[in-house]
């Protein structure tokens, strides 16, 4: 099967095309040599593309089965603004897809995404969602809530808290549901081979505050527990604040922040259908410290 990947230099992408590079022609569509240059050894074919160029795309999309968009930020800045991450990047996508005859998109979401959400990351994800459902109807969202995998971001983020002796968060009874990335690849693969139209929620199968996840994570690596310290998230807004007023790019957006704040407490049916065994979160948080 001959199939295109919109964003395929992220941690997701990378393990998508380890894990099914042999098994299907991958194109990997990405919009910089330097993003280019971390796929060059994986199994796929890699072309540098400006998703709104719609002629290069359609004929890089010719004979494609399905494109799976993993594009998307939670961060925000003046030169890329959520709607140009999203909702113009989703338009582009559909409109190479229609001209190149691909039937579907299969797009990776977040949980918490809603057309009237207050939220800008939200409510412009969902907006983009809309875009690919409408625009080619045979498409799926699956939207998933943080995900854990060796090496990325999050799970270093999680073990250097879990590793410190004071651990600051704010609001630590926010609760998480975190998924193994092997899942969601899994399931982006089941998917592949058993399209189901519309949006999906994959949630872990462990709703924990955030307090819990931290103290859990040094428990599954032998490391003692941290005093974890909440902070309250107001103070985390004020400081958000400040440094979009004073930074063309912030280290964290007060949109941002209330997105990570987000409880996710997810209920759905999707993995018995998918017939996806999770993987437990004591098994992910051991998992992510061997890989360090």
């Amino acid at each position: 099967m001959k199939i295109l990947i919109a964003g395929a230099n992220g941690h997701l992408g990378r393990r998508f095309i380890e894990t099914f590079g042999a098994e299907h022609d991958l194109v990997a569509l990405v919009r910089s040599p330097a993003a280019a240059e971390v796929l060059f050894q994986l199994p796929c074919q890699v072309a540098i593309v400006a998703y709104g160029d719609t002629q290069q795309m359609s004929r890089l999309a010719e004979g494609a089965e399905v494109l799976i968009n993993l594009t998307g930020i939670i961060k925000a800045t003046k030169s890329n603004p959520y709607q140009k991450a999203h909702e113009e990047t989703a338009a582009a996508l559909v409109a190479a897809c229609q001209r190149a005859g691909v039937p579907r998109i299969l797009t990776l979401g977040i949980c918490g995404s809603d057309l009237s959400s207050k939220n800008a990351c939200f409510a412009s994800r969902a907006k983009a969602e809309s875009i690919q459902l409408e625009g080619l109807p045979g498409s799926t969202v699956l939207r998933v809530p943080m995900v854990l995998g060796e090496g990325d971001y999050a799970s270093r983020a999680l073990l250097g808290n879990a590793r410190k002796r004071f651990a600051l968060t704010f609001r630590a009874e926010s609760l998480e549901q975190p998924i193994y990335a092997g899942d969601v690849i899994k399931a982006l693969g089941i998917l592949l081979a058993q399209p189901s139209a519309g949006v999906l929620e994959l949630g872990g199968p462990e709703s924990v505050s955030r307090r819990a996840l931290i103290h859990r994570c040094a428990q599954a690596n032998g490391d003692r527990k941290p005093r974890v310290i909440s902070l309250p998230v107001g103070l985390g807004y004020l400081i958000a604040g400040f440094f979009e007023v004073v930074l063309a790019s912030p280290p964290v957006t007060r949109a941002m922040l209330e997105l990570l704040d987000h409880d996710d407490q997810i209920e759905s049916e999707t993995a018995a259908e998918l017939n996806l065994t999770l993987t437990p979160l004591s098994d992910v948080l051991r998992q992510i410290g061997e890989s360090v």
